[in-house]
């Protein structure tokens, strides 16, 4: 069994990528839940839903989210009559979200609707959120108060600094069920090219969560989502800089090197490799930046083959 720790467009696309390589039965995806908020009184789950759009190939490929041809007649009604609007939520996906609402209302809870929802587009990996509690992203501006994630990352186009990042919950959330099985079971658990800091990083909150990684160590590969010194889609970049970490593949090493034992860097930074070594974690160079489903299958080949 292969478990990947996912959050964001590139977590997804390397998914999409590895049901190529080996059967989406075999694959157990671990999906952050930091991003999760409440509007127009519905649950809303970023990360969970562009995991299962993308695998069902459904995704808007434009944006990476959101499902294909969407309509927005509820947002522009929404609009019309004052309301807010500034987290655009599309005709369709607001169907997801209803569905999810009233699962929960009736007790159910968030990965076992994340399974049914998964059925239902037809995905065969499982779909596993970190936690079914409360597990929110909050980020303290630089100038200004604590937000959460989306009022950063949606509201404000992640255009200002951050001095620091905390988990409201992680306390005391407790493991979805399976996580624990998945990391503990998994030949190689991959950590897919997601923001370090704000999509794997809640994921460690969890409790137990990063000491059953720490325990995998020599079979964890990570992605570096910074090629050339940029994050390629989001914020990494300015959130490691900003939190004093090297916006590079160097500093996404000293960030994952207490639990990851691999890192694939891109081959434009393949003159950091020693770099990447240097901070204890060993260093494979390939292509990373998934322009193509064959270009994320093949990125798929050389992460699930980096342990040999």
């Amino acid at each position: 069994m292969i478990t990947a720790l996912c959050g964001g467009v590139g977590a997804a696309r390397l998914l999409r990528g590895m049901v190529e390589v080996v059967p989406a039965g075999e694959v157990a995806a671990v999906v952050n839940t930091g991003d999760d908020t409440v509007l127009h009184g519905l649950h809303i789950s970023p990360d969970l839903d562009t995991v299962v759009y993308t695998l069902a190939d459904a995704v808007n490929p434009e944006t990476g989210w959101g499902l294909a041809d969407e309509t927005w007649r509820v947002m522009e009604a929404l609009s019309d009559l004052g309301g807010q609007t500034w987290f655009r939520l599309g005709d369709r996906d607001l169907a997801t979200h209803c569905y999810r609402t009233q699962r929960l209302a009736e007790g159910a809870g968030l990965g076992e609707v994340a399974s049914e929802l998964a059925r239902s587009f037809g995905v065969g990996v499982r779909v596993l959120p970190v936690t079914d509690d409360p597990l929110r992203t909050c980020l303290t501006l630089v100038d200004g108060p604590e937000i959460d994630f989306q009022e950063y990352f949606v509201r404000l186009r992640h255009g200002v600094a951050v001095s620091g990042v905390r988990f409201e919950g992680a306390a005391t959330a407790r493991p979805g069920p399976g996580v624990l099985d998945a990391i503990a079971g998994a030949e190689t658990v991959v950590v897919c090219p997601s923001n370090p800091v704000v999509s794997i990083d809640p994921v460690l909150a969890v409790p137990g969560v990063r000491e059953a990684l720490a325990g995998r160590r020599d079979r964890i590969v990570a992605v570096s989502p910074i090629v050339a010194g940029a994050a390629l889609k989001g914020p990494a970049d300015r959130l490691l800089a900003e939190l004093g970490v090297p916006p590079t593949a160097v500093g996404v090493a000293r960030w994952y090197a207490p639990w990851v034992g691999t890192l694939v860097i891109d081959e434009a930074d393949a003159p950091l490799a020693g770099d990447v070594e240097a901070e204890g974690v060993r260093c494979v160079v390939a292509p990373t930046v998934m322009s193509s489903l064959e270009r994320s299958a093949a990125l798929a080949r050389v992460v699930l083959g980096a342990l040999g």
